[in-house]
């Protein structure tokens, strides 16, 4: 006689004084329960990563341009000391102009498919995680949806280094792309390439620059928008007779100011991780990258390409918590 096997056994316990009618509908209330606690499309955590990912595709196909004339900028060289070597593509709308003459329109926005392949997992692991500190009360010592300052930025900073950290090699190939130095063609192909010739040191260089960049920035955002959000918004209505508060428009205000806040702060990793990534051979270490930058550009250096990255992360932070609020909204989360 042959054995089937069963992969689990479900087990429900209880007491068992009810009447043989009852037991049944019984039985089908606790599967049911059951069946909605492990189906993971109505799962908080899940859906939150959904809006995040579709919130953040949307803003970086949208800014990807930003994004690569600010990489094209940062990878040039200019020392203080030989300011007549400067070319007039070292400004932002210099470089764009030399982009769309060399490279057409659709060069700026080369890189766009790692970009989007960054994003997609990126941004939804961030709000997913994001979300889960929030409710779970694990930042804070308790759940809540109006974090104060400190909790805001712990929150910021732990969900944005735990995608930070993940997707790393992406934002390796991203930059790369970008750069316009590197022959590569696939994302496959080269990710095979700088393994082979640099290692896994070569996929994840740059980590501890980016890190220093995306969670002080993510941080310092969440802090900035939860406060202009949760306090300046329902002043200005107050003071005003208007209804703002909870609705696109204040989201998105709130949204470019503490972008502009928090990128002010963090450019200067920036600079140094995109330094790292497209040149490793040359800036090894978050040290001597710094060094070399102070040596070779002076103080200014470390500023280098902020108009584009500014405009490029407040406007996509913006835009990438306007939809996502929108969509958490939609999805009754909010």
């Amino acid at each position: 006689m042959s054995k089937k096997l069963v992969p689990f056994t479900l087990v429900i316990a209880g007491s068992y004084h009810e009447s043989p009618s009852e037991l049944p509908d019984r039985l089908k209330r606790q599967a049911r329960s059951l069946g909605a606690t492990m189906d993971v499309a109505t799962n908080p955590v899940f859906k939150a990563f959904v809006a995040g990912s579709l919130s953040g595709t949307c803003s970086t196909v949208l800014f990807q341009p930003l994004d690569l004339v600010k990489t094209r900028i940062q990878q040039q060289q200019r020392a203080v000391t030989h300011p007549q070597a400067a070319s007039p593509s070292f400004g932002m709308f210099g470089t764009a102009r030399h982009v769309l003459a060399t490279e057409h329109v659709t060069g700026l926005w080369k890189g766009i498919l790692p970009s989007v392949t960054r994003t997609v997992p990126g941004v939804g692991i961030y709000f997913a995680s994001l979300h889960w500190l929030k409710t779970s009360g694990v930042a804070g010592g308790a759940a809540t949806d109006k974090p104060n300052p400190v909790q805001a930025m712990a929150l910021g900073m732990a969900a944005r280094s735990l995608a930070a950290t993940v997707m790393i090699p992406i934002t390796v190939l991203k930059t790369r792309f970008e750069s316009g130095q590197f022959g590569y063609t696939r994302m496959t192909t080269a990710l095979v390439t700088i393994y082979s010739t640099e290692g896994l040191r070569g996929l994840t260089c740059g980590l501890m620059a980016t890190l220093a960049r995306d969670a002080p920035y993510s941080g310092l955002y969440l802090m900035f928008y939860t406060q202009l959000k949760n306090n300046l918004v329902p002043r200005i209505d107050t003071a005003t007779g208007g209804n703002l508060t909870g609705g696109p428009t204040s989201h998105f205000a709130c949204g470019i100011a503490a972008g502009f806040l928090a990128s002010l702060v963090t450019h200067p990793a920036d600079v140094v991780k995109t330094k790292m990534q497209i040149q490793p051979h040359l800036y090894s270490s978050l040290s001597s990258t710094t060094r070399l930058i102070l040596v070779r550009s002076g103080p200014r250096g470390f500023l280098v390409g902020f108009a584009p990255r500014m405009l490029r992360r407040a406007l996509m932070s913006a835009l990438a918590w306007t939809v996502y609020e929108e969509i958490m909204k939609q999805l009754g989360l909010k």
